[in-house]
């Protein structure tokens, strides 16, 4: 009979609508609530809300644990880093050898005393529902996963080419102006549908579910469309799949160069700089192949 209440990032909260249902949704805004002051000011926003039991705290950040001690919750309950311990009631060792999806669910096992599985992949697809377009974000935050604008176009020519089917660019509102440089550069053009900075979250796992296949750089669009199970290639340049990549393997696949000694880095920025070699010496025709295989051509 628990309720369950979340405290999600600035942004983010638009997603939480596919969660089962919670009885709190705690907004978090790093401009709202600057400092350690700020996020004590927010744990105890959320104290005055309710005097909760337990509080999971998933990211590994000393200002995360901070938050939670601040709020009051009898029990804290995360992994050991930062010199946090001490804003936190029961600490834990990191199974690095996991991905990030099962770090959590082990925390959730750890302090409950029982393995616990990954749930079942959502069906954010209708049945008979038909697929239509492929779907490319070649944003990321981090520079290092960015597809560069030379291989965006590369590829983006090389797909429009080998297909029929619509090529809809996404990107959020930072991402319009490197998006429609891109695609004005193109052989092509008016095969592409520039969606940058047009859509809300609920609006893009929509486009998500009725495209053929969604191809994407290590990004968020990336989880989203892994998350929800759907038809998905990703190109991986400094992070490393094994943590962070596609959280259901089917239907999704990774590409990599492979080649270079520092790869995984997991560095926001290249050593060697702008464009990472990581994703610029990535095979076309690998890519393309993976794509088109997607989207079942």
């Amino acid at each position: 009979d628990a309720q369950v209440s979340v405290i999600a990032k600035k942004g983010l909260e638009d997603l939480l609508q596919y969660f089962p249902p919670l009885k709190h949704q705690f907004i978090f805004s790093k401009q709202e609530y600057k400092g350690l002051r700020g996020l004590y000011r927010f744990g105890r926003k959320i104290h005055s809300k309710e005097k909760f039991d337990i509080l999971f705290c998933l990211p590994d950040s000393f200002s995360s644990a901070f938050m939670g001690w601040a709020t009051g919750a009898k029990q804290r309950i995360g992994y050991k880093k930062e010199k946090r311990n001490f804003l936190l009631t029961h600490t834990f060792e990191r199974d690095r050898g996991k991905h990030r999806v099962d770090q959590y669910l082990h925390l959730l096992g750890l302090y409950n005393g029982q393995a616990i599985e990954r749930p079942p992949l959502p069906a954010l697809q209708g049945p008979g529902k038909k697929r239509g377009g492929i779907v490319v974000n070649i944003h990321s935050e981090a520079s290092s996963r960015r597809l560069p604008k030379a291989k965006a176009i590369e590829l983006l020519n090389l797909l429009s080419h080998r297909t029929n089917e619509p090529i809809i660019l996404i990107g959020g509102p930072n991402d319009v102006a490197y998006t429609k440089a891109v695609a004005e550069a193109l052989y092509r053009p008016q095969r592409i549908i520039n969606m940058a900075g047009k859509t809300s979250l609920p609006q893009l796992v929509q486009l998500f579910s009725s495209a053929r296949a969604i191809l994407s750089s290590d990004s968020g669009p990336a989880h989203l469309a892994s998350a929800a199970g759907l038809p998905l290639v990703v190109l991986f340049g400094a992070g490393d799949e094994n943590e962070t990549g596609p959280c259901y393997p089917a239907p999704a696949t990774v590409i990599r160069l492979g080649k270079l000694s520092c790869e995984p880095c997991r560095r926001n920025e290249c050593k060697f700089g702008i464009p990472p070699p990581c994703l610029t010496d990535l095979e076309n025709e690998r890519v393309l192949h993976a794509v088109l295989k997607m989207a079942g051509q």
